[in-house]
């Protein structure tokens, strides 16, 4: 994979992945284990591992598809990996996010001028208001935004008002029990959507919920109709939702899940 040059433009990492299959994705960086942690205790972090599951990760997308876009890397931004809480896209139009925790408001340039180089329209939001990416959680035309310690009322009522206009319905859901609302649900293609019980405030807010029995299991990323990626540490999910008729593609993310991560917010994924 090549690197991202000197001219803030995005580097493609892959030639290949079907038309309209593109995840922006952002190498971590040398300070990686300098991470903010909110919800759990910090623990050592294995750099060296953590760039090889990275590279797994972009892999896995790519083995499925899905042309990847490597994002410029910020050299001074330790939570810069999770790409998804700089960017949300809405088809072709892209919002910019307003980061919740000042440290982290570095990262949202070079996704902005990822997102520029794609075509997209962009839309920025501003504080007071504050939203990071993984407190949106999309389910058909419904737009699920967490009012977590990083998202607050005025930027869900910024991103209603770019997206509404659009044909969405933005919902909000209380998150006080895990970092971002995508840290405790997620959805499945039917529109299901999943979550580990003891880290979802009020399961009640949604049509279908399917409690799994792991944290780690929250997160599903959906590749196509059928196919799901989703963390190796969340075996039982993975038969969950294999009985569901669903195939899953698992990838090792430890070093990262370390730092409240997940499957969803190391991509960004543009359809």
């Amino acid at each position: 994979m090549t690197p991202s040059g000197d001219s803030g433009r995005p580097a493609d990492t892959a030639s290949t992945g079907a038309a309209g299959k593109r995840a922006l994705v952002r190498r971590p960086v040398d300070i990686l284990a300098q991470g903010q942690i909110t919800h759990i205790d910090r623990v050592p972090i294995d750099l060296e591992l953590a760039r090889s599951q990275w590279d797994g990760y972009v892999a896995a997308l790519q083995a499925e598809g899905w042309a990847a876009t490597e994002v410029e890397p910020v050299p001074d931004q330790p939570d810069s990996v999770f790409i998804e809480d700089a960017v949300i896209v809405f088809g072709g139009t892209a919002v910019v996010a307003s980061p919740g925790a000042p440290s982290r408001r570095g990262e949202t340039a070079g996704a902005e001028a990822a997102v520029r180089d794609l075509g997209l329209t962009v839309h920025r939001l501003h504080s007071p208001g504050t939203l990071d990416g993984g407190d949106v959680l999309k389910v058909g035309r419904t737009v699920y935004v967490g009012q977590s310690l990083r998202t607050n009322a005025e930027g869900a009522a910024q991103l209603a008002a770019i997206v509404e206009p659009l044909g969405y319905t933005v919902v909000p859901v209380p998150v006080t029990r895990a970092l971002h609302l995508k840290t405790a649900i997620t959805a499945l293609p039917d529109g299901t959507v999943i979550g580990y019980p003891p880290l979802v405030d009020d399961p009640g807010l949604f049509e279908r919920f399917l409690p799994v029995p792991e944290a780690e299991g929250t997160a599903v990323v959906i590749l196509d109709e059928s196919t799901l990626l989703m963390s190796a540490a969340a075996p039982h999910t993975a038969a969950l939702l294999s009985g569901l008729g669903y195939r899953t593609v698992t990838v090792d993310i430890t070093e990262f899940e370390k730092l409240e991560g997940c499957v969803t917010c190391l991509s960004v994924r543009v359809r």
